[in-house]
């Protein structure tokens, strides 16, 4: 089991993408906000630098436009950017880490000891008898690497990440033939940001009950105070949010509250 309260709510980048109430995502701050706020759980996104560090962006570039990966950790912390070392030393123990994993073109051609998997891979290794972890990424191939180093890395649980409306009838699909463990699909994966259903769409109900019958934990991100009440109801494992007190709130008041 990955999320032990149902439905975790995850602290997206921290306290919400951007820079919710003054607190920027994947910064210290942001981290130690939604902690404050009651969260157990928290999201960030780790990539490569130069000199193969991971350090924690979302971006793949730093705000001057440069990719990160033609920069070192030393030259990327100038701009703010922490690297995942720091961020796992300061964070309490008790407080479980969502790591978004982003991978470069140059995992493409660079030798496999210097690609986004293999450092990752050395990093869980450290980590996993310390603290409660998730690896996600969009990379079914670095998952697949992951994977394939349980000796290594332990029972880390790892989830794909499909896009915004990727349809869920592939990713759960996908996600339950690689013989990983979660599923991570935007909420308009699940209808709740359309118009009108799409005929090829499942409902929430049914999508939620198949990916649990294929063994998979269902996280959801990026769902508002209504869709994450929503959601709740509909037995999704996991929410990862920006609107942390506003999901906090809404869940309380629909006797949603995290159990």
């Amino acid at each position: 089991m990955i999320f032990e309260t149902k439905p975790a709510v995850v602290g997206h980048r921290g306290f919400g993408a951007g820079d919710p109430l003054g607190y920027r995502e994947n910064t210290m701050d942001s981290y130690l906000a939604a902690v404050a706020h009651g969260l157990s759980w928290i999201e960030l996104d780790v990539q490569r630098s130069r000199d193969d560090q991971l350090v924690v962006r979302h971006d793949p570039v730093t705000p001057d436009g440069d990719f990160l990966v033609t920069r070192t950790a030393e030259q990327l912390a100038a701009y703010g950017i922490l690297r995942f070392e720091e961020v796992m030393a300061a964070l309490p123990a008790d407080v479980a880490v969502n790591i978004d994993a982003k991978t470069v073109i140059e995992d493409a051609a660079d030798p496999p000891y210097r690609r986004t998997a293999a450092l990752l891979a050395e990093a869980l290794r450290e980590h996993r008898e310390r603290r409660r972890l998730f690896v996600s990424s969009f990379d079914p191939g670095l998952l697949m690497t992951l994977r394939d180093r349980r000796d290594a890395i332990g029972r880390v649980p790892l989830g794909l990440i499909t896009w915004v409306n990727f349809p869920s009838r592939h990713g759960i699909a996908a996600a339950a033939s690689l013989g990983l463990d979660a599923i991570c699909m935007h909420t308009g994966t699940l209808g709740l940001r359309l118009e009108r259903p799409r005929p090829t769409d499942h409902s929430i109900e049914p999508v939620i009950d198949v990916a649990h019958q294929a063994g998979l934990e269902v996280l959801a991100w990026v769902p508002n105070p209504a869709e994450a009440v929503r959601l709740a109801r509909a037995g999704a494992d996991a929410l990862c949010v920006d609107d942390v007190p506003g999901v906090l709130a809404a869940l309380a008041g629909s006797g949603q509250a995290r159990r």
